[in-house]
């Protein structure tokens, strides 16, 4: 095969500067080596692992050797934990950054520079890349509730979503159609909310067990990347009361569900068995979860009277932050005064909310999520065989061509933590679906989440995703060939 040369500034997310230099090539030899500080170990025996693979070559780690990492030397003033510098010159390549979050941050980047397997003759393009990303939160959302996906699944979403340097994983783990994480002393949660026949159309069943969970979470973490658990309430709760009648109104059974209705569910407001239950959900949430955030849903409680509402949330907020999280909610908690570190999450598809404007206003961060734009879900046309559109068709473009500082009125560049693309699940049968809605749009997520608006491009993102398909297919990966993308 030819030698391969990528341009340097051909990865996703767009880099913040990148200063090519094509006499500073850097040409792959047969003797291969990295060198490394102790402190860094794990990152070097990563990028020994990723040369091993696309090169096809034996990787020694020891001093001295051609491919260098280095947390010393690195500028950390004012510099977030995920910078780095990555420098290519005839003689090495060199990353640098201020903490191994920042190193695997140039690692992801060096990966896309080489092929995805081995090739007879690789060439590294020259100069030096300096990044660091816009927002520190840039995140994912799976639904596991309407449709069970297992740990095995969930560790390839990992592994797909990190290459594009997203950092958070928000697992949706409760629905009216099924409850997907084992709560000790609360058994009938999974024996019933998670049994055979729950999830849409009885097609989802499955939970991860305690340990399951904690090993999902910490095989995260070795990549960088954050679970967010979601328990929502009050709506969305059905599976809760099928499981565990004393918990509606009237303590009478209620019947599984297992269609997309939403709205029709309620915990009880009134109720001193609910916050019980709801404290002890999320005491063990949060002693599983190492993780800042824990987010409590809110949304669409259409059966809760208004001021149920408020005091449902005025008594749960702050149990986040009694067990050491900040709560998440959808945006619809702004309704009340929020806990100081709360945090609004908008999803929907109005150009406006006061409520949200109004937190911001006082000093609250807002993830972003508009549905019509970073929804998932959403089909890309309306020919897709999976997906909704009840927010309208979203393409690619469209998914790329937006700013979360420009969404709401009152929320600017100040009051965001960052931007997150939730899928939810209720057209979703396999691990393929979810890769089919996810990509290529998780992409121009990733890219808004990390990338300066001022350097964002749509031809220039059309033409380096077109670029990403090949490696797609190598990883195994069912993304969708959209065509308002060049994938030749």
């Amino acid at each position: 095969m030819q030698a391969l040369t990528r341009q340097l500034g051909d990865v996703i997310p767009l880099p913040v500067s990148v200063r090519p230099d094509p006499a500073a090539n850097f040409r792959i030899s047969s003797d291969l080596s990295v060198s490394a500080a102790p402190e860094a170990a794990d990152i070097a025996e990563q990028l020994a692992e990723l040369l091993r693979r696309t090169t096809g070559r034996s990787v020694s780690i020891k001093s001295g050797g051609s491919f260098r990492i280095l947390l010393e030397g690195y500028d950390k003033n004012g510099k977030p934990p995920e910078a780095y510098g990555l420098d290519i010159t005839p003689e090495s390549v060199t990353l640098r950054a201020p903490s191994d979050q920042g190193l695997f941050a140039a690692l992801q980047t060096l990966r896309q520079l080489l092929p995805e397997g081995p090739e007879d003759e690789i060439i590294l393009p020259g100069g030096r890349i300096e990044d660091e990303p816009r927002f520190a939160y840039r995140g994912t959302m799976l639904d596991v509730a309407r449709h069970f996906f297992g740990s095995a699944d969930i560790k390839s979403y990992i592994d797909a979503i990190a290459q594009f340097k997203i950092n958070h994983l928000h697992l949706h783990l409760t629905d009216d159609q099924g409850w997907r994480l084992e709560i000790p002393g609360w058994p009938l949660l999974t024996e019933i909310g998670a049994g055979p026949g729950t999830g849409v159309d009885g097609a989802g069943p499955g939970f991860l067990t305690a340990a399951e969970y904690a090993d999902l979470v910490a095989y995260a973490a070795a990549r960088y990347v954050t679970i967010v658990p979601e328990i929502d309430m009050p709506g969305h709760v059905n599976a809760v009361q099928v499981a565990y009648p004393e918990l509606t109104a009237d303590g009478q059974p209620v019947g599984p569900r297992t269609d997309a209705e939403v709205g029709y569910s309620s915990l009880v407001a009134g109720k001193e068995e609910t916050y019980a239950f709801v404290e002890d959900v999320i005491r063990e949430v949060a002693a599983l979860t190492p993780g800042p955030y824990l987010h409590i849903g809110g949304d669409e409680a259409f059966s809760t009277p208004p001021e149920d509402y408020r005091t449902f949330l005025r008594r749960v907020l702050p149990l986040a932050g009694k067990y050491g999280k900040r709560a998440i909610g959808w945006h619809e908690i702004a309704a009340v005064e929020l806990p100081p570190t709360a945090i609004p999450q908008y999803w929907r598809i109005e150009p406006a909310d006061d409520g949200v404007a109004r937190a911001a206003l006082a000093g609250h961060q807002v993830i972003m999520s508009p549905a019509d734009r970073s929804y998932l879900d959403m089909k890309y046309d309306k020919d897709t065989p999976l997906g909704l559109d009840w927010a309208g068709v979203v393409g690619v473009e469209r998914s790329y061509d937006w700013d979360p500082a420009d969404r709401l009125p009152g929320v600017g560049e100040e009051s965001l933590l960052g931007v997150e693309a939730p899928l939810w699940s209720e057209t979703l049968r396999s691990l393929a679906d979810v890769q089919f809605l996810a990509f290529p749009r998780l992409a121009a997520i990733a890219e808004i989440g990390w990338t300066p608006r001022a350097d964002r491009d749509w031809r220039s993102f059309r033409r380096r995703i077109g670029a990403f398909g090949p490696r797609w297919t190598a990883q195994g990966i069912n993304y969708h060939r959209s065509p308002e993308i060049d994938w030749s």
